[in-house]
Formats: C-alpha cells, sequence, structure tokens
C-alpha cells in the first residue's frame, strides 16, 4: 500500500535544506567578506557608541550633578534605563533554558542570537551601575572582598547590593551557556577555514572538540546542567531588580505584586526585542527558511500571552491601592494617571495592554511588517513602564512643598544613547564573526521539522479509518 505524506505541525526548516545546505548558508556570513550594509550600519553604529561615549565621559569627569535629578526625584532615566536593559536580556535565558528543559524544537533557529542579546543587554545594564558609581575605577567595592580599609563592607540589606549579585550570576551562567552551545559550530568553521589565523582562532575556541559520540554526550550533559541552572535565574534575576523598590516603604513601590509583574514584563520586553533582532538578520542574512514565519508567529504568541499577564498586573495594582484604604497609596495611583506624567501612564498603557492584543488577528502574527513594529512599540511601552513606575512615585512626596518635575538632561540622553550604540556594535560583531544560528541543533531536528523529511503516514491494516506515523 502506497504511503501518504502528512504534516502534522508546520515545518521548523524550509526550502527543502540539506545537511550541507545549512553548514553552507550559516557559515556564508562568517567566512565572507564584510557586506556593504553590515559596513554601514557598523558604521552608524559605532558612531552612536563614540558620541555617547563623550557622554559618558563627562559624567564620570564633572559627577551625577549633570543628571537631572533633584532632591525629591533622586532616581530617574539612569534606573530606569538599567531595569529596561536587564528586562530586555531576560528572552535568551528562557529560549535556552526553559524551552531546552521543555523539549521546544522551534528554539533551535533562535536560541543564538537571544542568548548573544541577553549578554549584550547585561553588559549595558551593568553599564549604568558604573555611572551610578560616579567613580567607575572604585566599583569592584561592591563586590564584598576581603580589604585593607578595616571594616568596610557592602551592606548585604541593600537591594542594590542584591543587584551586584544577581546580575553578576546570571551574566556569567548566561556566557557559559552561550559558549558551549557555539563549541560544536567553532569546530565546523575551524575545520572549514582557509587561513591559517582563522583556524587557530577558531580552533582555539573549539577547544579540541572532535565530534565523537563521547564528546556529543557530554555536550548534552552540560546543556542540561546549565538549562537546570539557568532557570531559576530567569525567575529570581528580575525579582532581585523589583526588590531595589518593592522593600521600600515609598507608596507606588511597596508591593508584593511587584516580583512576578516584573518578570512577566521582561520576559515580555525581551521577546519583543528578539523579534526585532531576528527579522533584522533574517533579512540581512537571507535566513527566511531557517528563522520561519512559524517562528515569528509563536514568540508573538508569547508576546501575547504575557502582554496579557502584565496589563491584568497594571489592574490589580490599582485594585490593591483601592483596597488598601491608604490614603497616600490611592493618590500614588491616581497621580499616575492623571497627574503632570499622565502621557507616560497612557503610553504605556496603549504600547503594553492595548497594542499586542492585535496579535489576536493571525494575519498580524504572521506578518513580518506588523510584528516588527509591534515590537519596537511593546519596547517603548516598557521602557515608559520603568518611568512611571520610579519618577511618578517620587515626584510627589508628603509634603507638597517639595514636589518636583524631572526633566532628562543632554548627558542622560548622552548615556541612553551610549548603550545602544554598545549594543548593536556588541551584536553586529557577533553577527559577523559567529554562527549567528545553531548549526549543530538545527540538524538535530532536522528529519522531524523539516520539508525535506515530512512525516509519512500509512492506513492501518487493521482499523480503516485511523493512520500511525512510521
Amino acid at each position: 500500500m502506497s504511503h501518504v505524506s502528512a504534516v502534522v505541525r508546520p515545518p521548523l526548516v524550509t526550502g527543502g535544506k540539506s545537511y550541507h545546505d545549512i553548514t553552507e548558508d550559516v557559515c556564508r556570513q562568517v567566512e565572507g567578506k564584510p557586506t556593504t550594509s553590515w559596513k554601514i550600519v557598523f558604521a552608524i553604529s559605532s558612531l552612536v557608541l563614540a558620541v555617547g561615549t563623550v557622554s559618558v565621559f563627562w559624567t564620570w569627569w564633572d559627577g551625577l550633578g549633570n543628571w537631572g535629578l533633584n532632591k525629591t526625584v533622586g532616581w530617574a532615566w539612569d534606573i530606569t534605563n538599567f531595569v529596561w536593559w536587564v528586562g530586555i536580556g531576560h528572552a535568551g535565558t528562557l529560549i535556552s533554558a526553559i524551552l531546552l528543559l521543555f523539549r521546544q524544537k522551534w528554539r533551535t533557529s533562535v536560541n543564538r542570537a537571544a542568548e548573544a542579546m541577553t549578554i549584550f543587554a547585561v553588559i549595558c545594564a551593568a553599564s549604568f551601575i558604573l555611572m551610578h558609581a560616579g567613580r567607575a575605577w572604585l566599583a569592584y567595592w561592591c563586590i564584598p572582598i576581603p580589604n585593607t580599609y578595616g571594616s568596610l563592607w557592602v551592606n548585604f540589606n541593600s537591594p542594590l547590593v542584591w543587584d551586584v549579585f544577581a546580575i553578576s550570576t546570571y551574566f556569567s551562567v548566561s556566557c557559559l551557556f552561550w559558549y558551549a552551545g557555539l563549541i560544536p559550530d567553532l569546530a565546523t568553521i575551524r575545520d572549514r577555514a582557509k587561513s591559517k589565523v582563522s583556524k587557530y582562532i577558531y580552533g582555539l575556541l573549539a577547544m579540541g572538540w572532535n565530534g565523537n559520540t563521547k564528546t556529543w554526550a557530554r555536550y548534552e550533559y552540560v546543556s542540561l546542567i546549565l538549562a537546570g541552572i539557568s532557570t531559576p535565574l530567569v525567575l529570581s534575576v528580575h525579582t532581585i531588580v523589583s526588590f531595589d523598590f518593592a522593600t521600600s516603604v515609598i507608596p507606588g513601590w511597596h508591593t508584593t505584586i511587584f516580583p512576578p509583574y516584573f518578570v512577566a514584563g521582561a520576559i515580555f520586553s525581551g521577546f519583543a526585542m528578539v523579534n526585532n533582532l531576528l527579522l533584522i538578520v533574517r533579512w540581512t542574512f537571507k535566513l527566511q527558511d531557517y528563522i520561519t514565519i512559524e517562528h515569528i508567529e509563536t514568540m508573538n504568541k508569547i508576546i501575547t500571552v504575557t502582554g496579557s499577564i502584565v496589563g491584568i498586573a497594571y489592574i490589580t495594582e490599582f485594585f490593591i491601592a483601592a483596597y488598601s484604604g491608604v490614603s497616600y497609596e490611592q493618590y500614588a495611583f491616581i497621580n499616575r494617571a492623571t497627574g503632570p506624567y499622565w502621557w507616560a501612564y497612557w503610553a504605556m498603557m496603549t504600547c503594553n495592554v492595548v497594542t499586542p492584543q492585535l496579535f489576536w488577528i493571525r494575519g498580524i502574527r504572521r506578518s513580518i511588517t506588523w510584528t516588527f513594529a509591534l515590537a519596537v512599540v511593546v519596547n517603548i511601552g516598557m521602557w515608559f513602564e520603568r518611568f512611571v513606575i520610579i519618577v511618578t512615585s517620587l515626584h510627589r512626596d508628603y509634603i507638597p512643598s517639595s514636589w518636583a518635575m524631572f526633566s532628562p538632561t543632554l548627558i542622560d540622553i548622552g548615556d541612553y544613547v551610549f548603550t545602544f550604540g554598545l549594543f548593536f556594535v556588541l551584536f553586529l560583531l557577533f553577527a559577523k564573526y559567529l554562527p549567528v544560528i545553531n548549526m549543530a541543533e538545527v540538524k538535530a531536528v532536522m528529519k522531524s521539522s523539516s520539508e525535506r523529511f515530512p512525516y509519512k503516514v500509512k492506513p492501518s491494516s487493521k482499523k480503516p479509518g485511523q493512520h500511525v506515523t512510521e
């Protein structure tokens, strides 16, 4: 009896690609010369980084008085940007660790770029810690190490110290996870390298990978162990960042909903940034057969879910304030919606709650243009969320005479621009000199998730109405 091909689920690798095609398509941008478009974008990013570097240098040279802070609003633009970048870094570990443990095959084409994005976003977030230190060369004082200054130790009761531990741990594990996944692909590039310099550099990075059975077994073990270590970090890092506010007694901050609320928001903004970056990489390196519409749609579904969770958190905040009976807490939230910063609050609500609901429409969810535009809108909204939480809770104190407004200075804006330049310079270097898609893992799911190897089903001889999979 003849076999009948039936698609159980949409393929994750299209175009009838073979194993050799995957190697050629992914290695092409690593082995070839930089394209004109890459050079232009890299030049623009480098220029942005240079302008931002001047701003950061001036911050350190002349002091934090260059920021728009005042006696009432002691935290504003800087901590907003810090929390925003940490949030963006969440999607990479979620895709790498949690989806690996759940055996989600669609992660294989997107995990490499998402992991790189995580590392670069955390570096950008850490730069604000260095800026805030005022004297960056003394930033190591945040670390509890033995010293010659007597009993000079950090305040372990401070959530800001917890941030240092959380960010450094998250960065270390993310780097390890990212590099461990790169090793098989680095060995592939090493074996294909034509120049002695390339062969030496990639050979050094590949750490003697030989591809035998024992090596692959150890690679799988390490991946699972790192995934197990990373999974709690996905939840703990932004939880600890939320403690910067939740452990205070300031109305608008003192709430127990912050940890899950911050984690959901971080995944929300992280997936939006992953979408933006992957759509650019997909078009620039012609990887449409590996980063398919199915990948984009799946991530848009996650954005819809997490955006809905964030919307519920916004409503819950108002309910808690109203139910508490504390007039100061109630005023803090009324002030957010109707006070001087009402425009920021409603921009946040529009971008984070209303806009993602468009993804319920299948045509929009599968549209490249709509996806890119809405992902940008989501990240704008998440920036406004952090700004609203921080500034509107501070700018009107208990005493009306101390009320003040915050306006960013050019140095504030320049420091933020610096992190954008740094992020895109690092990501462009990664995309050029390292494989942007995990070749080894994509090949591993080829037989079950490719157009070249479709499922084959045939009628059962025992029950004529049913089909079984071979």
